[in-house]
């Protein structure tokens, strides 16, 4: 085998141990989650906004940026339910570049898994500790979910990984909202599949252990446009787009249709300045047909700081050293306008 097992990683458990959360934080968690699930199924009308920085970089800069989150999530808590992203794996299309804090705390230094596990860890909890918001991760890895199960309150399965049978079956067993995200290619019955998957029972195997899930009734789709096979990016979140996703859910048996509708990635083409446009028009699509109306439970916003991106060695505080996101300016303001819009 060509691989250096360099050392073995403490258990989650252990981890747990070691940086445990207090019970104030497992009550407001708890509150927090039956809030957003009661979104998903259709007690709560509030709308959701799943939004940050496209990978989580540095502690104290989002850190920064949640804390302006909850400023404003408190102007628009009757109509919009902010959930942070804190993105700690990132996806990488051919696998090279920074890969997320969980493999460099620093994105200047060199990966240090052992670090990178306690780093995310902590940075979750300052989240939570600091604003009282208990924020969404991407389950890039499946192995290491329960390092933070105890503290997240929404996870994405993103478009490179929905076809894979593991994250299906480890979102299946899991009590917190897991949207799906379209294939690249686009190809929705790949995002329904998965979403009956996750939505019913399994016997597999998981971090050595034989185990069972119940299934997750609030596992649904999200939409972030495709590439096709001239490699051109297409958007999937207009109206048309919209009533076709409910069609679809409505011939199946899934419970709790829902979608939330990514602004950035192809259906901006990865113009980020184009996220506040989307935002609206989703919205009009929402005014103009009940059944689009409660289909959408919300939208996912690439934001930071600073608007743009930048190289990592530049260490322009609060900009996104990945994909590129909208500033805190323009989002502050897209916040307020998308309330006044509800």
């Amino acid at each position: 085998m060509n691989m250096n097992f360099l050392r073995k990683l403490p258990i989650p458990q252990d981890i747990k141990a070691q940086f445990p959360i207090s019970d104030e934080m497992v009550a407001l968690k708890a509150k927090r989650d039956e809030e957003i699930k009661k979104v998903f199924s259709g007690e709560s009308d509030k709308f959701l906004l799943i939004i940050g920085p496209c990978s989580a970089d540095h502690e104290d800069s989002v850190i920064d940026y949640i804390s302006r989150l909850k400023k404003v999530s408190d102007k628009v808590e009757d109509k919009v339910l902010i959930i942070p992203r804190i993105y700690t794996n990132k996806p990488r299309t051919t696998g090279d570049g920074y890969k997320g804090m969980l493999h460099q705390p620093d994105p200047n230094k060199s990966e240090d898994m052992l670090e990178g596990v306690i780093a995310i860890r902590k940075l979750h909890m300052r989240a939570i500790n600091e604003t009282g918001l208990t924020c969404a991760d991407e389950m890039l890895y499946p192995e290491n979910h329960r390092y933070l199960s105890d503290l997240l309150s929404y996870i994405a399965v993103g478009a490179r990984s929905v076809e894979n049978q593991q994250h299906r079956l480890v979102s299946s067993g899991l009590d917190v909202p897991v949207g799906m995200k379209n294939p690249t290619g686009g190809d929705i019955s790949v995002m329904m599949n998965s979403i009956t998957a996750a939505q019913h029972a399994h016997t597999f195997i998981y971090r050595g252990w034989e185990v069972q899930s119940s299934g997750n009734p609030y596992a649904h789709a999200i939409l972030r446009g495709y590439v096709n096979k001239h490699g051109q990016s297409l958007p999937n979140y207009h109206y048309e787009d919209l009533i076709q996703l409910s069609e679809t859910y409505a011939k199946t048996n899934l419970v709790n249709p829902a979608v939330i509708v990514d602004t950035n990635h192809a259906n901006s083409g990865k113009k980020y300045l184009e996220q506040p446009r989307i935002a609206k028009e989703v919205l009009h699509s929402c005014r103009h047909s009940n059944d689009v109306k409660k289909l959408v439970k919300g939208l996912m916003i690439e934001s930071y700081i600073e608007d743009g991106t930048q190289k990592a060695e530049e260490c322009i505080y609060g900009k996104s050293i990945t994909d590129p996101c909208l500033g805190w300016e323009k989002t502050e303001k897209l916040i307020l306008e998308i309330a006044d819009l509800l």
